[in-house]
């Protein structure tokens, strides 16, 4: 046999492993991240399945390609509404907000560990932002919906803010190895990590649209793999231009997510089953990497540096950038709990293991615990901590989805299913009073146990599903028709 063999059948049985504990996350309210790393800790040398694995630039290799996913998608599922809505104070939160997480955690990390001052900061920016994997899957698994503003703040925040964290720590890593850099040198990092990401993100999206309109591909399934590769192209060219790759890739999904193409449902589902794919495999490897005995070793000072974190740096930063924001108290201090660390503060954390840098592992083995502590209390509180504050929405709102007939697509259209809720615009109003783009048609209302074929005299009534058929650039115009500002 050879080792390859040996080694996809442990792959699968891990990521089917993986996808099993997802299923375990609601009913224990224990967030996706820490499950699969317990799926890959339990398989590692210390627990039971004996796995020695201790390749950092592999382990790193993985990790960085899973990210591309993960961001790709999450760029993809966000809306022009949600950037209207809360570009603002993520950007904020996205740069000010990480520094100064940074500075104040890496202050304690250096008191605590008794860490030089530069080794210290260097901790505190690798756990500086939120995850973006983290966050989606909370937020997702969470059973509760909470205010449009604060999700899109907490989505574009933990998508948009990796960027920062990586140039601090990548600049604390060079400023630690070569006395001689200075601080413009690390500026011009800054505007080169940051400009050319967001240049390449936008150009390589504009290009990928366009393509998507007129290129006609030989097989449907080849219209996912496609689409995932601009987001890879991206992130390469970025990364390759001395950009920030992750920003590149996040802009990219973005612009292709707010775009209308052909098959573009299927597609999505596709990719958005590839995230999770890259997120089971990502977890997986990094729990593998640690090793849970050396773990606990400095547990104590690990979570002295968590409620440092957690309860004094996130909530003194990001508290006065939301008021000023005009953020209600509630809703700051809800955006402020919600500061989950997960898989990209790991990841950084293998830096100074790559470097050979001293304090390595004990910088990567209490980052790792702050991670599982933040995963553990914040991401299963997060229901608790919105219910007692007053932020969950007492009615569900679903939004609407493509049903992709092949015929449709082709003829760049599609089916789109709405289903009408006590906020809807649309409530009570007849066809005919609504301002649809022209060319669209309604083509069935399902009602309870009836079926409907509307004419423009029919009234539409809460809970209707409605059945669309609409050209591909008009989804927004009628989705504008049923959805409320604050839906």
């Amino acid at each position: 046999m050879f080792a390859v063999d040996h080694i996809i059948l442990l792959s699968a049985v891990l990521a089917i492993l993986g996808v099993l504990a997802s299923k375990l996350s609601p009913r224990f309210g224990v967030p996706v991240l820490v499950l699969f790393l317990g799926v890959g800790m339990l398989a590692g040398e210390d627990g039971i399945g004996r796995i020695f694995f201790d390749n950092a630039d592999a382990a790193h290799a993985i990790g960085t390609f899973a990210l591309i996913l993960i961001l790709f998608d999450g760029g993809l599922q966000t809306s022009k509404k949600s950037i209207a809505q809360a570009w603002k104070p993520a950007a904020l939160l996205a740069t000010f907000g990480v520094i100064g997480t940074a500075v104040v955690t890496g202050i304690a990390a250096m008191v605590i560990l008794d860490l030089p001052l530069y080794k210290g900061l260097l901790l505190g920016a690798i756990v500086g932002s939120t995850d973006a994997a983290a966050v989606f899957s909370v937020l997702r698994n969470a059973g509760i919906r909470i205010p449009s503003k604060i999700k899109s703040t907490l989505e574009l925040e933990s998508a948009s803010n990796d960027p920062m964290a990586i140039f601090l720590t990548i600049g604390l890593i060079t400023l630690i190895q070569d006395s001689t850099t200075k601080p413009v040198d690390l500026l011009s990092l800054f505007a080169s990590q940051m400009g050319v990401g967001a240049i390449v993100g936008l150009a390589i999206g504009g290009i990928a649209v366009w393509l998507f309109r007129r290129v006609t591909l030989m097989a449907i399934g080849l219209y996912p793999v496609f689409v995932m590769l601009f987001g890879v192209l991206s992130f390469g060219l970025a990364a390759n231009l001395n950009g920030s790759g992750f920003l590149a890739t996040f802009i990219t999904g973005v612009i292709v997510g707010n775009s209308r193409f052909a098959y573009q449902r299927n597609t999505f589902v596709f990719l958005d089953g590839l995230a999770w794919l890259g997120q089971i495999a990502m977890f997986v490897i990094l729990g593998l990497l640690v090793t849970p005995t050396e773990l606990f070793v400095n547990w104590k000072e690990g979570l002295l540096i968590a409620f440092v974190l957690i309860f004094i740096a996130r909530p003194l930063v990001v508290m006065p950038i939301l008021l000023l924001s005009k953020f209600s108290f509630k809703a700051s201090l809800l955006i402020s709990w919600v500061g989950l660390r997960g898989s990209v503060p790991i990841i950084l954390a293998i830096f100074p293991l790559i470097f050979g840098m001293p304090y390595a592992e004990l910088i990567f083995n209490v980052v790792f615990f702050i991670v599982l502590i933040s995963a553990l209390l914040q991401g299963s509180t997060l229901p608790y901590a919105a219910r007692k504050l007053g932020l969950v929405l007492d009615d569900e709102v679903k939004e609407s989805s493509t049903l992709e007939i092949v015929k449709v697509a082709k003829s760049k259209r599609e089916l789109i299913e709405i289903e009408v809720s006590k906020l809807s615009p649309a409530l009570h109003k007849t066809i005919s009073e609504l301002a649809l783009p022209d060319n669209t048609v309604v083509a069935m209302i399902a009602r309870g146990e009836e079926t409907l074929i509307p004419k423009g005299s029919t009234k539409i009534e809460m809970g209707d599903q409605i059945f669309i058929i609409t050209k591909l650039l008009d989804k927004n115009a009628v989705e504008h028709c049923f959805y409320s500002e604050q839906e």
